[in-house]
């Protein structure tokens, strides 16, 4: 770690005592935040896979950046976006049903990704990085990124909560209200287009809408209220962002792989729990 490191003035113990360790360490926080703030309103739209689709996208953003030798991150997002909004035109259009829209995203951008990929270097250029996910090789300017487009989702998510929760509960009911209906769930599309491309080098864009997902899922049945579930759901990404990176670093693991399947712990958790909850309840229920 040099003397002119940013990062070094953290101080960190091991295993996040290098500085590639804390810049993964801050991307992989970060993601563990602003993903599950979104997915709260994606999973309660019922809308929880549109992360994959939109991560299909996003590949082919990247294998654009590989053909003509731009920055991935931007290129994707791009694609991302253009996505995003495309899929939700049709859904509120209703010109096709949500599991068609999503299917043409899946195969279109996965197959768009491999035809740009062929015009440049193939996997080459750091492809993998993206597919899989690589935290440890985070750049500052990666860094710098995840982190503003991170910012801005968590700012623009709490300053339009409950519009947001209105939408996304019960549109026609948002509509009667006077609520701008179609700005927000393009709003919560654009986003969504965001979670997917900063989180697409921790996770990947194979598993970055599990983390989107799994954190949820899991408050949802710990928490009683979405208020409660929406800031659980972020301290439970910032958990399996620290726990999986910790893990990767002690034992060799794949930092995005491991970071899922922590998530994935977690779940399986609260799920026991809860249904143990449940059953003394009902045991003390039936008591004399």
């Amino acid at each position: 770690m040099t003397p002119t490191d940013p990062l070094a003035a953290l101080g960190l113990p091991y295993p996040f005592e290098l500085a590639f360790m804390q810049r993964a360490l801050v991307a992989a926080v970060a993601v563990g935040v602003f993903a599950p703030l979104i997915g709260t309103y994606l999973v309660q739209k019922r809308l929880s896979l549109v992360g994959d689709g939109i991560g299909h996208v996003a590949f082919a953003g990247v294998g654009a950046a590989v053909a003509i030798g731009t920055a991935p991150i931007w290129t994707a997002l791009a694609f991302a976006v253009a996505g995003a909004l495309g899929l939700e035109w049709l859904r509120a259009r209703r010109r096709t049903s949500g599991d068609v829209a999503l299917a043409i995203l899946f195969y279109a951008g996965i197959a768009l990704g491999v035809v740009l990929l062929s015009l440049g270097d193939g996997l080459g250029g750091g492809v993998l990085a993206y597919l899989f996910g690589q935290p440890l090789t985070v750049r500052d300017d990666e860094l710098v990124a995840i982190v503003g487009i991170g910012a801005a989702i968590a700012v623009t998510v709490l300053a339009l909560r409950r519009p947001l929760l209105a939408v996304v509960t019960d549109e026609e009911w948002a509509r009667a209200a006077g609520l701008p209906v179609d700005l927000l769930n393009g709003l919560v599309a654009i986003m969504t287009a965001g979670v997917v491309v900063a989180a697409m080098r921790i996770v990947g864009i194979l598993l970055v809408a599990a983390m989107m997902v799994l954190p949820v899922a899991s408050a949802q049945l710990l928490a009683r209220s979405f208020r409660g579930a929406l800031g659980l759901a972020a301290a439970i990404g910032v958990a399996a962002a620290l726990a999986g990176l910790a893990a990767a670093r002690l034992w060799g693991l794949a930092p995005g792989g491991t970071i899922v399947l922590i998530a994935t712990a977690i779940f399986a958790l609260a799920t026991i729990g809860t249904r143990a909850r449940q059953g003394l309840a009902h045991a003390e229920g039936e008591g004399p």
